[in-house]
């Protein structure tokens, strides 16, 4: 369900705007992405697991949030990034 830690630092290296960046909106989103595509993964398995999909929806909407307040800032940097991660608007 969770990301490892190797994975993690390969999308921080791709996603980061400058050398040590982990707080940008864009490696955030990334992140966060990769966690959602795990769980989605994760519940075809296990239709019922209730508490998990709860934590899910969180970060649905922390993800969107992320992209709002990127999209809001620079429309430019908000397309590239939805264009990059294949997520839809």
């Amino acid at each position: 369900m969770s990301i490892t830690p190797e994975r993690k630092a390969e999308l921080i290296k791709e996603n980061a705007t400058k050398a040590g960046d982990t707080g940008s909106p864009e490696v955030q989103v990334a992140i966060l992405t990769e966690r959602i595509k795990n769980l989605t993964e994760h519940f075809k398995g296990h239709k019922k697991d209730n508490h998990s999909r709860r934590g899910l929806l969180k970060m649905v909407s922390q993800r969107r949030r992320l992209l709002d307040y990127t999209r809001a800032k620079d429309e430019e940097r908000y397309k590239a990034l939805i264009t990059k991660l294949g997520i839809r608007r």
